[in-house]
């Protein structure tokens, strides 16, 4: 049976418009046509730009025609996170005063896009202002997730990780400051990549307000999914510096220091008392690493003293906390140091994630407070080079669950997740994402498995600073092997005749 349009590679798709197969035009329509047919029950795309999308893709039609090359993803049609500049389409980020908010100047990543032949069909929905874990918002409504309409796709990039599942586009561009690649993409089974420090611009990216300039602390945008490879095209399309830094310097890649499975050094980090991870998918991950082992990969328990959740939890969410300060009221910060007051007894009360009290401390610090932490932070970056002597990648989870259910109480700390039968605090699912996070290192979201309730997780493959291709190469070596891919989620994978037929 063939594969439906809807769900091959982006670089297939870019292949068969090269041959005449496909047009950009007839790719576009079927996308716009997937959307309207799909889109209802997940409400991933939030805006679509039809009119727009066609005239490009006519353009790159006639280019094609004329035997001109617009670059590597000439005429390929696909959605962005609604975070990301576009010219004549809304960016709201999922707030309401930005509802008419439209950018004249495209974000650095859409030019990059641009200039490599990709054109953007439509934006997917985030949290209100790319602040949670689940996207939904006031503006837009609540995103589902397509394994689950009772569950969330996650967040913030939680749109682009559904629309990327339901087959509505072939690459998605998101960003992470707190797992909001990586964890939809792990609640919905397909990839996502988490870059190394500024290897890709920040610049149009909401928020911060519209027309900032400064790349914030922590965050990074990176590449979404449904093969390791796609996101590896992806990653060298947007990554390189701002314009004015290309006068300067230009992107070098470090290649994969191995090209088969036997040649890899693989260290686990899987367990840590701070943050217990569901016993399914611990034991998927064991499975995975025995057989690693018996491909001839060198897998052994990773010993190095930055792998404790109780060294990197405090640093990173102060940090953490210190970033997203600017947002919070004066009321909010009053609040938050009583927290870090009470800590202790409410601990005895409620679950609380380990380092939160640092977070509430870090909204309200001086710049010498932060400058010291920041400081620490850099030693633990260059501290971490040891461990990458030691092993190529790094395994660990993603997050302590797979997709919750929708819930959206207010504020965020009277949420919670379920854990082997044990409440734990909602900011869990932040403790795994920490590491990579907090000392900017490459991290990719790799689906391996569905739990018995048929809910799809991921392994995140974490290397050293700017061994991107080193983390993305492994992903790609377990999708060759069977033991990584994305899987079609059941709801549909019964389709029609006509649907697998390309246009």
């Amino acid at each position: 049976m063939k594969q439906p349009l809807h769900y091959c590679a982006a670089s297939t798709l870019v292949q068969m418009m090269e041959q005449g197969e496909i047009t950009s035009e007839s790719l576009t329509l079927y996308l716009l046509q997937r959307i309207k047919d799909v889109n209802p029950d997940i409400n991933a795309v939030v805006t679509v730009a039809e009119e727009q999308a066609l005239i490009q893709a006519r353009a790159a039609d006639q280019a094609r025609q004329r035997g001109d090359t617009l670059g590597p993803l000439h005429g390929l049609p696909l959605t962005l996170k609604d975070t990301w500049e576009v010219p004549g389409m809304s960016c709201t980020a999922g707030a309401s005063v930005l509802a008419e908010y439209q950018p004249e100047k495209p974000a650095d990543v859409v030019r990059r896009l641009t200039d490599a032949g990709a054109f953007v069909l439509g934006k997917t929905n985030v949290p209100y202002y790319a602040s949670d874990l689940q996207s939904f918002n006031r503006l837009h409504g609540t995103s589902n997730n397509p394994w689950d309409l009772k569950r969330t796709p996650g967040g913030s990039s939680g749109g682009a990780a559904a629309a990327l599942a339901a087959g509505l586009t072939p690459l998605e561009v998101g960003s992470d400051l707190a797992g909001s690649i990586r964890t939809p993409a792990h609640f919905c089974g397909v990839f996502g990549h988490k870059p190394s420090r500024t290897l890709v611009s920040f610049r149009g990216h909401v928020p911060g307000p519209p027309g900032t300039l400064v790349q914030p602390d922590l965050a990074e945008g990176g590449p979404m999914a449904r093969n390791a490879r796609d996101l590896e095209l992806l990653l060298r399309t947007i990554a390189g510096p701002g314009e004015a830094l290309a006068r300067s310097w230009q992107l070098s890649m470090e290649p994969a220091r191995f090209t088969e499975l036997r040649q890899v050094r693989a260290g686990l980090w899987l367990e840590d008392p701070l943050c217990p991870v569901e016993h399914e998918q611990i034991n998927g991950f064991r499975k995975l690493a025995d057989t690693l082992s018996h491909e001839g990969a060198l897998v052994s328990q990773a010993s190095h003293p930055l792998l404790t959740l109780e060294r990197i939890l405090p640093a990173y969410f102060n940090l953490l906390g210190s970033l997203l300060s600017g947002g919070l009221s004066s009321r909010q910060k009053r609040h938050l140091r009583m927290f870090a007051l009470a800590e202790k007894p409410l601990r005895r009360m409620t679950p609380v994630t380990h380092g939160m009290a640092e977070y509430a401390r870090g909204t309200s610090q001086s710049i010498d407070q932060w400058m010291r932490w920041n400081e620490i932070r850099e030693k633990m970056r260059n501290e971490v080079e040891s461990l990458f002597g030691e092993v190529d990648v790094l395994l660990t989870p993603v997050n302590p669950v797979t997709a919750i259910h929708h819930d959206q109480k207010s504020p965020q700390f009277r949420r919670q997740i379920r854990v082997n039968g044990e409440t734990r605090s909602y900011m869990d699912q932040f403790c795994w994402i920490a590491f990579a996070t907090l000392l900017g290192l490459p991290a990719t979201s790799v689906p391996i498995g569905v739990t018995r309730h048929g809910l799809p997780y991921s392994i995140q493959v974490i290397g050293a600073p700017g061994r991107d291709l080193t983390t993305l190469k492994f992903a790609q070596l377990l999708e060759q092997h069977g033991l990584a891919g994305f899987r079609v989620p059941e709801r549909y994978q019964t389709v029609s005749k006509e649907k697998h037929e390309h246009p």
